[in-house]
């Protein structure tokens, strides 16, 4: 994809992947921060970004509390036996998403999981479709529960698919190390 503009009317600017660094965070380094404040870092590129979001092509695009914007390259590899894109990687964008639209709300010490996901896909993706922009947005943030919902779009503004998410926050003692298993 090029770096200029997209053209049409409501168009947003079409931007080639973000040179990344991918690995895990070292739970020192983030116990500190806030759920903003990681994002930010993987942005920054201080963090690393999940290696997941090399295997398919999409990556963080902006962040504020309570919302998120990613992007994503819907590529040749991803089609399913139709000859359209999987709809798994859809529903993977749209949860990761959601799910760091949730992630932008924690506190220090907390994480989350996600307990439904459900997406209603609208249009077949198709590599030629271009880039794909995803939103996700906080609906409510309690003590133990935040439900976020999303849109996946064109650049364009079409819609192909939406989503929510409820998940559970819990503190961060007791969990993994977020070091994969060996």
């Amino acid at each position: 994809m090029s770096d200029g503009p997209a053209t049409g009317a409501g168009d947003v600017a079409t931007r080639a992947m973000p040179a990344l660094r991918f690995g895990l965070a070292r739970p020192e380094d983030v116990a500190a921060l806030t759920g903003l404040e990681q994002l930010e870092a993987i942005l920054r590129g201080d963090l690393p970004a999940p290696p997941m979001a090399a295997t398919l092509s999409f990556w963080i695009e902006s962040v504020g509390e309570g919302s998120v914007e990613f992007r994503g390259e819907p590529e040749a590899g991803f089609l399913n036996p139709m000859g359209t894109v999987h709809g798994g990687w859809a529903m993977t964008l749209l949860d990761s998403a959601l799910g760091c639209a949730v992630h932008s709300t924690l506190r220090p010490g907390e994480t989350y999981a996600s307990l439904g996901t459900e997406v209603k896909f609208l249009r077949p993706l198709l590599p030629s479709t271009g880039q794909i922009r995803c939103t996700g947005t906080i609906v409510s943030r309690g003590q133990r529960t935040a439900t976020a919902e999303g849109r996946l779009t064109d650049l364009a503004g079409r819609i192909y698919a939406s989503g929510t998410t409820t998940c559970f926050i819990q503190a961060a003692e007791g969990r993994g190390t977020g070091t994969p298993p060996g």
